[in-house]
């Protein structure tokens, strides 16, 4: 799962040289088309320019000859630059950030400010150096001070003295910046007196929430900080490795020299200049709201709203359906996550909603921080009969406030504080966002009378009961035209690699199953002992299991990530699964993938098993539409293991359920029991 970023060994890109990454027809034709209009005008203009006199019939120019003033027209874009291009070198610092093992090297800044302020990116920075020193094209070098960090687009400032103005590059506004366009991603690693420059075009424009220019110029630490010029030399923006799905310092890093590369645009970098220089750090702007449906083509309607956020004290609900941002008109819900995320916090934007044919005002100031959500707890587990008829209850968890409120096996809940809910998930969905204390009135139907029952909710428990549960649903004749059931070989065609799976003979459509991935360790995957010990636990308990197999048996790597996350869609796409019962189980040396796909597919995955094994970098994000447990399966002396105990601490201070489970003083493989346990746990996760 480690990954060695090695600035220092990575090969210098020819001036000149294009880097042309494999398109749909479309995305050619437009790019192409594009290269060859500014082409027709970069060559009538030199033309132009020298006098030349040009008949009818003299236009065809030898291919070699366009390549040649590519080539001039490229160097003397850098070259209008260069001179703001920088080389930064730094000193000591961490090894590794999260996942990322750090190389030693230099990297790139670009001058904004001639007083001595440079910008580059955080990535650049992640592993703390302990001394900075910037290389100027002259070959001088000045030690640095790092003023400020935008941890909402990962770039940082730094000072250097100076005793004369530094020289600035010309910039270009992002109104400007059309997709087709070249672009030239430069950096100064390499030779101090001449930047490395890789070629391409501007592939997308308003990428990661708004806040990025795309490119499919090869990107990658060497030129990480530097500028990313247009044709005229300009700056469009400045590169950083990005990532729609994470926010950290190193998140992106992974997609280096891939044909997708990101740029924050240089008028936004300018725009928040004088809070940086002021030594002010900016972080992402949070509001406390969730989306529901689908961002990009399903209306603006507002699910859970956080306890205790911006958004809850402005006095948003479930339900309103945003439809003007900041004056302008929403249409999907991509358009309030691409206006809030390109904020910061202490940012105030306002809000028009639609509550039920009302419009509402609303103004919200951004915060850089909510408190770690924490879902309260009714206690009781629904049955999994499909029902749309209210929620029957399965099973009521001991001294729960379900059990206090006087709830039932048999009961069926109907509504919650007068509002009707069709089924467990509605009724999830609307306890999610509630405070642990507040009180809730329930309806409920118990053998054919109505009764009013009040519960205090409370936080979840990190122990199971001691008994197994009820079963989930009454067996009925299963269907004809099911999907494929029993052991089966999943398949995914654009992404390498072999995956096992087993779905229950007894599969219904019309009940939602659990799913449990299997992250093997070193070594590989039995594959036959794995599916003999686990078929009848899944028969048991309405659960499927999937199995990937790594590309090198002795180890995971983050391109096998695009395997799990691929398996994730296609299991959801042909069967009916569980969106609160979809688990990743890392085995030993698998725990470390386990846990990066548990962060990386948080929309997905709602619980990590980690198996002689310990969590690799921050927990995935909590909140009211997004839960997530953890359960630490250990050897070892009881409260003897220090490390075990330090991480279930840091996962219940994110208000994480975290429950651990010892397999005695010593290592030892699975049994059967031990894993129907971890079924049993599973078994638990769609508790409301």
């Amino acid at each position: 799962m480690n990954r060695t970023i090695y600035r220092c060994k990575r090969l210098p890109v020819v001036v000149g040289a294009r880097q042309i990454a494999v398109t749909t027809a479309d995305d050619w034709t437009r790019r192409w088309m594009g290269r060859l209009g500014l082409l027709i005008a970069l060559l009538a203009a030199i033309l132009f320019s020298s006098g030349a006199m040009v008949r009818a019939g003299e236009l065809a120019t030898p291919s070699a000859d366009i390549e040649d003033r590519h080539d001039l027209a490229f160097q003397a874009a850098v070259a209008r630059s260069a001179s703001a291009v920088v080389r930064i070198e730094t000193v000591g610092g961490l090894e590794r950030v999260n996942e990322v093992l750090f190389g030693t090297g230099p990297t790139t800044g670009l001058i904004v400010d001639p007083r001595g302020y440079i910008v580059s990116s955080a990535f650049n920075f992640s592993n703390k150096p302990t001394s900075i020193l910037v290389r100027m094209p002259d070959g001088g070098r000045k030690p640095a001070q790092l003023v400020a960090t935008d941890f909402n687009r990962m770039i940082v400032l730094l000072k250097i003295d100076v005793d004369k103005p530094l020289p600035v590059a010309e910039t270009v506004a992002e109104k400007d910046i059309r997709v087709g366009q070249w672009a030239l991603a430069v950096g100064r690693t390499f030779d101090s007196d001449k930047p490395n420059v890789s070629v391409g075009v501007v592939s997308a424009l308003g990428r990661i929430w708004g806040k990025a220019i795309q490119t499919d110029a090869k990107i990658s630490p060497n030129n990480y900080g530097g500028p990313l010029l247009d044709i005229r030399g300009r700056v469009m923006g400045v590169l950083v490795p990005l990532s729609p799905q994470a926010a950290s310092e190193v998140a992106g890093v992974e997609w280096y020299d891939s044909g997708i590369g990101f740029a924050v645009p240089i008028e936004s970098i300018l725009q928040s200049l004088p809070r940086l220089i002021k030594g002010e750090d900016l972080k992402p702007g949070l509001a406390g709201i969730n989306l529901g449906g689908n961002l990009y083509i399903g209306d603006a309607v507002l699910g859970p709203v956080q306890a205790n956020s911006p958004a809850a004290e402005a006095g948003l609900k479930a339900g309103d359906k945003v439809v003007e941002i900041d004056g302008r008109p929403v249409s999907r819900a991509a358009d309030v996550k691409m206006a809030i995320s390109r904020r910061y916090a202490g940012d105030k934007i306002s809000l028009v909603v639609d509550r039920k044919g009302e419009r509402i005002s609303a103004s919200i100031v951004l915060v850089d921080k909510l408190e770690p959500f924490q879902h309260a707890f009714l206690g009781l587990l629904p049955m999994r009969d499909g029902s749309r008829d209210g929620t029957a209850v399965r099973f009521v968890f001991p001294d729960s406030p379900a059990a206090k409120a006087g709830l039932k096996a048999g009961d069926v809940v109907l509504a919650a504080d007068g509002k009707p809910l069709k089924g467990a998930n509605e009724l999830r969905e609307e306890l999610g966002a509630r405070k642990l204390g507040s009180k809730v009135e329930l309806q409920v139907r118990r053998e054919g009378r109505n009764l009013d029952l009040t519960a205090e909710l409370a936080a979840i428990p990190d122990h199971l009961p001691a008994d197994d549960f009820p079963t989930a649903r009454k067996p009925r004749n299963v269907p004809d035209g099911r999907p494929a059931v029993g052991k089966i070989a999943m398949r995914v065609p654009e992404v390498a690699g072999e995956t096992a799976a087993y779905v229950p003979e007894s599969y219904d459509p019309d009940a939602a199953y659990g799913v449990i991935f299997w992250i093997h360790g070193a070594g590989g995957l039995d594959e036959q002992q794995l599916f003999e010990r686990w078929q009848p636990i899944c028969d048991r308990y309405d659960l499927m299991i999937v199995a990937p197999k790594s590309a090198d048996p002795q180890r995971w790597t983050p391109m096998d990530l695009n395997l799990i996350g691929k398996l994730c869609e296609q299991l959801a796409e042909t069967y009916n699964v569980s969106s609160a019962r979809f688990a990743v189980c890392g085995y030993r040396e698998g725990s470390a993938m386990a846990w990066s796909a548990a962060q990386r597919l948080n929309d997905r995955i709602r619980a990590a098993i980690l198996i002689e094994g310990l969590p690799m970098g921050p927990s995935p994000e909590v909140d009211p539409l997004h839960r997530f447990a953890a359960l630490i399966v250990s050897a070892g002396k009881p409260g003897q293991n220090r490390q075990v105990e330090q991480v279930l601490s840091a996962l219940r201070s994110r208000k994480i359920p975290a429950t651990s489970w010892s397999l005695g003083e010593q290592s030892r493989a699975l049994t059967d029991d031990d894993c129907r346990l971890l079924a049993r746990w599973i078994d638990s996760l769609d508790r409301i």
